[in-house]
């Protein structure tokens, strides 16, 4: 069994529209509001050192390990978080510090602790598909980099950099597995290039 499991039954939550953790994710965060700083204090305190990374109105979260920590002259933290598994909320506890908690469901999700390398990705399709969102949103990539990641990790630091719609973030979040999320995120950039050709067609 995993090092992480069993899981807690009680999780700190930070909402957060158009920000998606993942799995095996790992995302950085400036941490400032009272409440927030008093919920990354908690969860040092805890031998998991989790926080669960949720979008406003979504009942589906992923939970991130604090993996590294740092404070800032001013009093702000800048922490990353890995993201371990995904949840769903069963049940809201009483507030502590101003910061939501509550009790999350884990089931249907042990999979997510388990890396898988290769999802049969086709990366000349991937690769100019990339190129052409990247170059319409004005993103820079290390090309030569991208040859040398394992599909997975990939796929994962793509569905969190990219500027997609906050439902289409859960809707990757949601996928049944990493293999569904790739394809996925595959249409959902090919959707994008297709509606800005269009918009510039019709300017």
């Amino acid at each position: 069994m995993d090092t992480y499991f069993p899981l807690p039954d009680n999780l700190p939550l930070f909402p957060l529209n158009g920000v998606l953790l993942l799995p095996h994710g790992q995302l950085p965060l400036n941490i400032f509001e009272p409440r927030y700083l008093s919920m990354v204090n908690d969860a040092l305190k805890t031998e998991h050192r989790l926080i669960g990374m949720i979008q406003p109105d979504f009942t589906i979260g992923c939970a991130g390990r604090i993996t590294s920590f740092q404070e800032t002259d001013d009093g702000r933290y800048l922490i990353t978080l890995t993201g371990i598994a995904r949840f769903k909320i069963h049940a809201d506890l009483p507030q502590l510090s101003g910061y939501r908690r509550i009790t999350p469901d884990w089931k249907g999700f042990e999979q997510d602790v388990q890396h898988v390398d290769q999802l049969d990705v086709n990366r000349p399709q991937l690769n100019a598909v990339l190129k052409t969102y990247f170059t319409q949103n004005g993103l820079s990539m290390d090309w030569d980099a991208i040859d040398l990641v394992a599909d997975e990790r990939l796929m994962v630091s793509l569905a969190m950099i990219c500027p997609l719609e906050a439902a289409e973030k859960q809707a990757l979040l949601e996928a049944p597995c990493c293999k569904s999320r790739a394809d996925l995120l595959l249409k959902l950039l090919t959707m994008a290039i297709r509606t800005s050709d269009d918009s510039a067609t019709t300017h």
